[in-house]
């Protein structure tokens, strides 16, 4: 998204009713208040990554067929 684009969008919403500009001033205070930040796995998010990483330090991957039947829609 260019500057240009950004500035169109600011401008619009100074159009909208102050109740909806502070929600959106809110919003944009949160994302600038994030910058930096990085994301931090929970103990069970921590415990998934790390049993994906012994795995595949033992070589277990999935099959190209069992990706496909995982992805492939349900049938009825």
């Amino acid at each position: 998204m260019t500057d240009e684009q950004v500035k169109e969008i600011l401008n619009r919403v100074l159009t909208w009713p102050r109740e909806r500009r502070e929600d959106a001033a809110q919003l944009l205070l949160a994302l600038e208040a994030r910058e930096g930040e990085f994301y931090q796995p929970d103990d069970d998010e921590w415990a998934a990554i790390e049993e994906g990483l012994a795995q595949a330090s033992r070589g277990e991957f999935a099959s190209a067929d069992e990706i496909a039947a995982l992805l492939s829609p349900p049938r009825p």
